[in-house]
């Protein structure tokens, strides 16, 4: 038998199996394993994620609050990598050899085929002196980006910030945010976010094999445009936001100006404040955590987080409540002999034996024995029980935006604190209280919360004899400058304009006339109408309040100012205000230059030097002393109420 013929197929049978072996490796490495794939992909093309730029956001006036500014993200394609010289590539960028490996191995683990990010937001100028050596490191390439910018560096709190989307993020915009995106985490920046984000594009870009861009892939057929966000006209009115911060230095507190006949907030002071720009950048978190750690807390957005009971300023409130309930009128007199008797012993003590007051002197001389009476009256001489008395009472209150939601355009406001007839009844374990149990409500304290935006939104309503619009930051955005509906719709508080004339004139002689509680806060040829307060703080020093609005007729200007720990009203919040009501309208100051250096050196934190010497007043003005609340029956009272 010839034995060529079994050799033969022997060697047939090895080439039919070689072959098989090749074509199974070539099924495997073009249909199942697609890591050769890629990486020839990315050997050829590179798809660039083109991110838009936010919405720039402007003051009324067309001033830049916010703009864009380029940065570049370091991304890396791991198994294109080819050995370089690590020290020089990590002083190139200002990055350390350890954080350099871990930031790789982490781009390994998420793909060695495609592109992550190895380090994000270099300045221009680090991109520049990187980009000229950026051929010799096969494997990383240049994606641009843009950050916020802020030319002022205020307005933090209103405006806030943005940060990179998290899972959470991701999982709750169906599909919008990838991994790398950014969103508005605070301000109006989250509050607007679907406005300012604009949309992404893509780029398919042919590269070389020194990872050198060679033009768009298909003539730039499968390329999408990047859509910038749209712009938005803030309320704000920027010098005079600049001028509330120079007044708030070195002091907590807030200021809230708003336009009354809009409800537009033309200035939000937050105190203490911290630069913007801070929150941008490679070094954002460790500014955070270090803002987070302040032991003033300048991440608290005070306007609308912090609740006060207001003092005086809420005499206004009650002064127009107990008009409309039909219980006292602009002629209505009380005797004020140096307090408020009420109860078995109880004694709520005024600043002065005023003697008779009608309703305007009562605001003019801010007399607590007269709001004493005027609250009697409402709660246990109305013709119903008590607790029914003060369920009315509430609702009217409540209508001036008291102890509820504003809506502002920003997230995380406060509701304050109204407190409800059924909270007394739960605390006394009985509805037959009457208003000896919580008199101190007549003078806005007691457990009373209010926020500086709803002190801001009341006097609003004063000025405009009864009703407020809704008071938001933003005036409108977009190309067709869209308004808000709900910014538009005049909200009622429920008082007749008539009852307001005799509140206005007391407001307008607290001001304006020798005696007043703030005369030294008059404006030459400008007639402000205010309220001084001086509010009980259990935790260390009263806490000066005041609100105002200007002119008396055709108000332009309603605003509060609150300083936490600084004692009276007229001392601090009352100069503060009627600086930025000045400037506001005059766009000057005319006081004399001492007066405003004052206010602007003044240290009020907590811990700081001794205060600046206080303000000599007018002979008629209020001295601030404790004012004695004595038990009642079963009733456990406040140890102290203190107010102007």
């Amino acid at each position: 038998m010839n034995s060529f013929f079994p050799r033969r197929y022997v060697v047939q049978g090895i080439f039919i199996v070689i072959t098989v072996i090749l074509l199974a490796r070539l099924f495997y490495i073009q249909v199942v394993d697609k890591s050769y794939f890629l990486s020839a992909n990315n050997n050829v093309l590179r798809t660039i994620t083109i991110y838009p730029a936010r919405g720039v956001i402007l003051d009324r006036k067309g001033k830049i609050l916010v703009q864009n500014e380029p940065v570049y993200d370091l991304m890396v394609i791991p198994r294109e990598v080819a050995p370089f010289d690590t020290l020089e590539f990590c002083r190139l960028i200002g990055l350390s050899k350890s954080s350099f490996t871990k930031k790789f191995e982490k781009a390994k683990s998420f793909s060695p085929y495609r592109g992550s990010v190895l380090e994000k937001q270099l300045s221009a100028v680090t991109f520049a002196r990187f980009q000229e050596k950026l051929f010799e490191y096969k494997g990383f390439y240049i994606q641009k980006r843009s950050v916020r910018r802020y030319p002022d560096s205020i307005a933090a709190q209103f405006l806030g910030y943005i940060n990179e989307v998290n899972e959470k993020d991701i999982n709750k915009s169906n599909g919008f945010y990838n991994p790398g995106d950014y969103i508005g985490r605070t301000g109006v920046e989250k509050s607007y976010e679907e406005v300012l984000r604009g949309q992404r594009g893509v780029q398919k870009l042919m590269v070389d094999a020194f990872n050198r861009p060679k033009g768009h892939y298909a003539e730039g057929k499968y390329d999408t445009l990047a859509s910038t966000g749209d712009n938005l006209i803030s309320s704000l009115d920027k010098d005079l936001q600049k001028f509330g911060e120079q007044l708030m230095q070195n002091k907590i507190g807030s200021i809230v100006a708003i336009e009354p006949s809009t409800g537009e907030i033309l200035a939000f002071v937050s105190s203490p404040s911290y630069d913007p720009n801070l929150m941008v950048g490679r070094y954002k978190g460790n500014n955070y955590m270090r803002l987070l750690n302040s032991p003033n807390n300048p991440l608290f957005i005070r306007p609308i987080q912090a609740e006060y009971p207001p003092g005086s300023i809420f005499k206004v409130i009650n002064a127009l409540v107990g008009q409309q309930s039909g219980l006292i009128n602009a002629g209505s007199q009380f005797f004020c002999g140096g307090g408020y008797r009420y109860g078995r012993r109880g004694l709520m003590r005024c600043t002065h034996v005023h003697g008779s007051l009608d309703l305007a002197q009562s605001i003019q001389y801010s007399c607590n024995t007269y709001y004493g009476f005027v609250y009697n009256r409402m709660i246990d001489h109305s013709g119903m029980r008590s607790v029914k008395a003060y369920q009315k009472w509430f609702d009217a209150v409540a209508r001036f935006g008291v102890g509820s939601k504003l809506g502002i355009d920003l997230p995380d406001e406060r509701k304050g604190n109204l407190p409800s007839a059924s909270f007394y009844t739960r605390h006394f374990r009985s509805d037959k209280w009457t208003s000896s149990y919580n008199i101190s409500l007549s003078i806005g304290q007691g457990e009373l919360g209010i926020t500086p935006l709803q002190m801001a939104n009341v006097v609003a309503a004063v000025a405009n004899r009864g009703f407020f619009y809704k008071p938001h930051l933003i005036k409108a955005f977009g190309e067709k400058k869209v308004i808000k509906e709900e910014y538009t719709r005049k909200n009622s508080v429920g008082v007749d304009a008539r009852y307001f004339a005799p509140v206005i004139e007391g407001m307008s002689r607290v001001v304006n006339q020798p005696g007043g509680t703030a005369s030294y806060s008059r404006i030459y040829d400008i007639e402000m109408c205010g309220k001084t307060g001086t509010v009980q703080n259990p935790h260390g020093e009263d806490h000066s309040v005041f609100f105002a609005f200007a002119p008396r007729n055709n108000p332009k200007i309603a605003i509060a100012v609150v300083v936490e720990n600084a004692g009276f009203g007229a001392t601090w919040s009352a100069p503060i205000a009627s600086l930025m009501v000045e400037k506001y309208l005059r766009d000057s100051i005319s006081r004399p230059k001492a007066y405003v250096e004052r206010l602007l050196k003044a240290n009020l934190l907590p811990g700081a030097k001794p205060k600046p010497r206080a303000i000599q007043r007018n002979t008629g003005d209020s001295t601030v002393q404790k004012l004695e609340l004595q038990p009642v029956e079963t009733i456990t009272p406040k140890a102290v109420l203190k107010d102007e």
